[in-house]
Order: C-alpha cells, then sequence, then structure tokens
C-alpha cells in the first residue's frame, strides 16, 4: 500500500526534533552539526531568538489578509531591498520555483511591451537547476528531473557552461533574455567567473536582451554579499531569491529594475500567500540581522577558514575527492567516490550534508557559524574521510 505521504523523496530514516543554533537533535536526542541548513534555508540556524519572536508577536496579530490589501511589511521589506541591491521593485511570492518562473515572465513581458512579442526564448547553461515546475524543469533540461514529464515546455535554448562563443551562436530573432546561476548549487558547486558573467552583461547590453540571475541559493549573504552579483561589478535587469530571505519561512522574492518592472501592471500576475504579513515579518527580521554592521565580514572569515580545510582534505585524500569547489558559505567536495557514501558516512558521525549534481557532496551551513563550528565540521570531515579511505583500501 502507497503511504499516506507520497512517495516523492528518497528520505533518509532520520526525523529531528529540535535546534538551535547551528544544530539538530533528532527524536533520540543525538546532535548533529548542520551543514545543510535545510538545503541553505536555514540561514540564521535553528531557533535564532530574534526571528523566532518576530514570527511569534506577528501569529499573534495577524497572519495572513491577501494582496486585496496594502500590507506594511511588504512596503518594508521591499523598501529595504531595494536600499541595498540594484532592484527598483520586488515581488513577493512562496518559493525560489516561483520566483525564477516569475522572472522569465517578466522577461517575455518585457519584450512584449517593447514592440517585440516575437523574443520569448531564454538562453540557459547546462547544468542549471531553476525549480520543478514544468516551465522550470524546461529551462534546466536536465534529464533525471524531465524524465516522465514530457513533452517540454517550449521557449529555453542550453548552451554549455562558461563558453560565451556558444551562448553568441545561441542568440536568434526569437531570444528574449539570459538566465543563469552565478553560482550553481544543485548543479554542483560551480561559481561562474567574474569575467563570464560581466560578459553576459555586455552581450545582454550589445543585443537588447535582458540578463537574470537565480540567486535562490547564492543569495541573502551565502557567498559573503548579501548577493553574488555584487562582486562581479555588473548587475542583472531581474533576479530571483527565497531558501535563506526567509530564514526557514516559506518565501521568495523576485527583484527588478524599473524598465521591467513597469512593464508589470496590474493584473500580469499574483499570488495568493506571497508577502502575506507573516512571510513579511520572517523576511524583515532576517535582514535585521543579515544587514547588521560585521555580519557580512564574519561570513568571509568563517568561509574562508572553511575553504582552507576543505582544500586540505581534498588534497590529502586524492582517492576520495578531485577537488574543494565553491564560493563563501556555498562550498563543495567533487567525489571520485559515490557522494551519497560521503554524506551517509558524515552523517553516521554527526555532520549533515547535501548531495549535488556532478557527484558533490555540498555544505551550506547557517551563516551564523562560529570558527570553532567550522573546526568541529572539518575534524568530522577529515575523520570520516579517513574512514572511507580505508574502506576502500
Amino acid at each position: 500500500m502507497i503511504p499516506a505521504v507520497m512517495p516523492t523523496y528518497a528520505r533518509y530514516d532520520l526525523a529531528f526534533d529540535h535546534g538551535e543554533g547551528a544544530y539538530l537533535w533528532d527524536s533520540a536526542n543525538r546532535r548533529y552539526l548542520d551543514f545543510g541548513a535545510g538545503i541553505a534555508v536555514a540561514s540564521l540556524g535553528h531557533c535564532h531568538p530574534h526571528l523566532v519572536e518576530a514570527i511569534r508577536e506577528q501569529a499573534g496579530k495577524l497572519m495572513h489578509t491577501s494582496n486585496l490589501y496594502n500590507i506594511s511589511g511588504q512596503q518594508r521589506l521591499a523598501e529595504r531591498l531595494v536600499a541595498n541591491t540594484f532592484a527598483d521593485a520586488v515581488f513577493f511570492n512562496n518559493s525560489g520555483n516561483e520566483a525564477v518562473e516569475l522572472g522569465v515572465k517578466m522577461i517575455r513581458r518585457y519584450q512584449y511591451a517593447n514592440g517585440h512579442p516575437e523574443r520569448y526564448r531564454v538562453i540557459t547553461v547546462q547544468g542549471a537547476f531553476h525549480g520543478r515546475s514544468l516551465a522550470m524543469l524546461s529551462a534546466g533540461k536536465q534529464e533525471k528531473h524531465l524524465k516522465g514529464f514530457g513533452p517540454e515546455v517550449d521557449g529555453f535554448d542550453q548552451v554549455a557552461f562558461d563558453n560565451l562563443n556558444e551562448l553568441k551562436a545561441a542568440i536568434g530573432p526569437e531570444t528574449a533574455g539570459i538566465l543563469v546561476e552565478p553560482v550553481q548549487g544543485e548543479g554542483g558547486m560551480r561559481p561562474m567567473s567574474k569575467a563570464y558573467l560581466q560578459s553576459l552583461r555586455a552581450i545582454a547590453d550589445e543585443f537588447d536582451l535582458l540578463l537574470m540571475f537565480d540567486e535562490v541559493q547564492s543569495g541573502v549573504g551565502r557567498t559573503g554579499k548579501l548577493y553574488a552579483y555584487e562582486w562581479t561589478g555588473i548587475a542583472p535587469d531581474i533576479l530571483a531569491s527565497a531558501k535563506g530571505i526567509g530564514g526557514g519561512f516559506p518565501l521568495g522574492a523576485t527583484m527588478a529594475t524599473e524598465k521591467v518592472a513597469k512593464t508589470m501592471t496590474s493584473g500580469s500576475h499574483g499570488s495568493t500567500y506571497g508577502g502575506n504579513p507573516l512571510a513579511m515579518a520572517a523576511g524583515n527580521a532576517v535582514l535585521d540581522i543579515v544587514l547588521a554592521p560585521g555580519f557580512m565580514e564574519n561570513v568571509q572569515k568563517v568561509a574562508a577558514l572553511f575553504k582552507t580545510g576543505l582544500d586540505d582534505i581534498a588534497a590529502r585524500y586524492p582517492t576520495l575527492y578531485e577537488e574543494s569547489r565553491g564560493t563563501g558559505l556555498m562550498r563543495g567536495l567533487k567525489c571520485k567516490i559515490t557522494n551519497t557514501d560521503v554524506v551517509a558516512e558524515l552523517m553516521e558521525n554527526g555532520l549533515l550534508s547535501v548531495p549535488a549534481g556532478d557527484n558533490v557532496v555540498r555544505f551550506v551551513p547557517p551563516l551564523i557559524i562560529t570558527p570553532d563550528d567550522v573546526k568541529a565540521a572539518l575534524a568530522i570531515i577529515d575523520a570520516s574521510s579517513r574512514e572511507l579511505a580505508e574502506d576502500a583500501a
């Protein structure tokens, strides 16, 4: 008989009871150091007192009204995001998939509003993951995600990773925009080079295309800046944000420049839950912390410590790992053995991680981790690697 919960997940035999900071405790009260953070969602760790209190206070007053009415928290969060990014306007939704899909709608809408309804196609990059709706599966074009859900939604053309010549060749009279992740998370913790992203900006300007960044995973401080584009010296026209922006509460945001946002007129998009008072309380509480003086500098400090340690482990266990890769607190180990075996060994030894594409073990810890947390994680990774190497010998 099929279980009551639809069996779409290959779950670990593990259930968590409570958490605090960078730690989780399972139902048997065993403690785990959480370097998965709910797949880069728990940006402030677990049960951060400021976030908990903001949600509790708002829930005691008003959780939901709908977007038929003004929501003061939306205005405040949007103004703060605008003040701290390239964007001129923000639309709030509930997830990363929704945030990216709206961005694609906006690309099409911009071209339509500017007299080019024939321009609707969007170029994406090999290894991309933009969500699991039919359109976003088609944008990512990964067979393991698309299998059984065909035919693909038309409108997406994919090119090789970091290949400008191939991207230029893919531009045609129907091309409307370019969609990339500055750092591919699900695709294997692969950062795009600064030069490549700068070239994408120049190409988009040359051909009157819109440039969209999917920062669902790389945003909200994960790379040591509020958004990863800030490291590049350029800005996109549209940016999708989610995961860490709610600190664990479902929240997404699609951000855009004025020239794009002004084409989204009344009735052109909507959401029942998006931007409701409870979500906005969570989002504003997260920004209170990540925008505080010194927060990003601390992320950069612990990220550098973690990188050094992972680089050393990769070098000392060449039979297990090809390389350490990633940026900020988006790190990974490219494996020579099956990545899920490494994830399982780390879990057995008390460290949570996440498998990613390209046979990578992904580490996306809470942004509030300390140097001591990093040292503890590295000790577990080292011990687990030693055990795996001995088993393989």
